[in-house]
């Protein structure tokens, strides 16, 4: 699974292959199962990041009349950035939980400065990397805004067709703004316009 890193340690930097083998053996990896939360709404949040090696993670909020609402999922080769927090002692919005079982890098402020100042390139890497992520993040925000459901759901067939199989419908649906209702009806209705 370090393979992943030492590609984008390749991909984003020049770093050596020794430097870049020093770097991905310091480097925390943790194994989550399916169920566990990384972060609980209304808990003071430490400030970490996550990258996912393998599994999938939802982030979601109960919201005022006790409805979970899901706002993102992240899979493969996706950062987890809890950058949202104003300072360290606020508690946290939303809730991040293992929906399947992951294998994920963990990292945190302190340790990203140590690696930072002894591999200057690193920071580098991971800056260019939150810029994609960003850049997918607000397209995706713009198409969503402006969709209606069907299109919302077309766009996830697209661009992530994985999660159809691997989230289940009630998450994929809250995702999507829609209830599982309208969801199975969004289906039916485009496996009739394929045949």
């Amino acid at each position: 699974m370090k393979k992943i890193l030492l590609k984008y340690m390749s991909d984003f930097t020049s770093l050596s292959e020794d430097e870049q083998r020093a770097i991905s053996e310091s480097l925390r990896i943790a194994e989550i199962k399916k169920g566990k939360y990384l972060l609980r709404q209304g808990e003071k949040s430490a400030i970490k990041c996550y990258f996912v090696l393998m599994g999938c993670v939802r982030q979601f909020f109960i919201d005022e009349s006790g409805k979970e609402v899901t706002t993102n999922f992240f899979t493969e080769e996706q950062a987890i950035p809890i950058i949202n927090e104003k300072k360290q002692d606020d508690l946290s919005k939303y809730s991040l939980m293992c929906i399947e079982d992951c294998l994920l890098v963990v990292g945190d402020v302190e340790s990203e400065k140590t690696m930072f100042n002894k591999y200057p390139q690193l920071e580098t890497m991971i800056r260019k990397m939150m810029e994609i992520n960003l850049g997918e993040i607000q397209e995706q925000f713009g198409e969503f805004v402006y969709s209606s459901p069907e299109e919302r759901y077309e766009s996830i067939l697209r661009n992530r067709p994985q999660l159809v199989d691997r989230v289940p419908q009630h998450q994929l649906a809250s995702y999507l703004g829609i209830t599982p209702e309208s969801l199975s009806r969004i289906k039916k209705r485009m496996k009739k316009t394929k045949f």
